[in-house]
């Protein structure tokens, strides 16, 4: 006798249409994410654990951004699964910075936003990396100069100016995240920020911006009138 078919049967070609046929919009969280876990666990239903996942981290960004120890702690993520993660969130950081390397960075602000929300925005200690760009303001580097701790990263405005001369570069953007969540800047971020202009000027080195990012927005000092 043929076997009874599976009641999930379909479901896997079912969602694969709704993705194709509307895009990640058509899909909620956690089926994005089981769509995706799909290609890693090709023979287990894998919505317990998309499911489980979304409710550890909160939301598909932050099951990307999470580190790989914090993903192996939930049932069901082994070193393979966790590893391919890690590999989905560095090819969207990748495509997002090709975006920005295609264009003077100061014409494409949004796509600049866009790279550094996603480098930086589900960080849970604070970051602090430099934008290197030359005479045309396109992107010569992007290098992560202090790390710290939940609400300090220490940065030497010394060692940006010393980079920004070893790179060539003309202009640096500043950008910083704070994982509170509020990315309203904090006296010691607009005191820092002056010191690396007053460094940066006598040698003929710009400060385009410095971008504070926050878990939902994003401020810039230029629009907040602090430079």
């Amino acid at each position: 006798m043929p076997k009874p078919e599976h009641k999930d049967a379909g479901h896997r070609p079912r969602l694969r249409e709704r993705f194709l046929d509307g895009g990640a919009d058509a899909l909620p969280d956690y089926e994005l994410l089981e769509l995706y876990l799909f290609q890693c666990i090709p023979q287990k239903d894998t919505k317990p654990l998309a499911k489980r996942l979304i409710n550890t981290f909160g939301s598909f960004a932050e099951v990307m951004t999470a580190p790989v120890e914090r993903l192996v702690e939930v049932k069901g993520v082994g070193a393979v699964t966790a590893a391919n993660i890690k590999v989905l969130h560095a090819a969207a950081l990748r495509l997002n910075r090709e975006n920005v390397l295609s264009r003077p960075i100061l014409s494409s602000w949004t796509a600049l936003l866009d790279y550094v929300r996603g480098a930086m925005q589900y960080e849970t200690n604070e970051q602090f990396r430099v934008l290197f760009l030359d005479k045309k303001n396109r992107l010569v580097a992007d290098e992560v100069l202090g790390k710290g701790t939940v609400d300090r990263a220490p940065v030497y405005p010394r060692e940006i100016i010393k980079r920004a001369l070893e790179l060539g570069s003309t202009a640096v953007i500043l950008c910083h995240n704070h994982p509170s969540g509020d990315p309203t800047p904090s006296q010691s971020d607009i005191d820092m920020t002056n010191v690396v202009m007053a460094a940066a000027k006598p040698i003929g080195i710009s400060v385009h911006d410095h971008i504070i990012v926050g878990r939902n927005n994003t401020v810039s000092f230029k629009s907040l009138g602090l430079m």
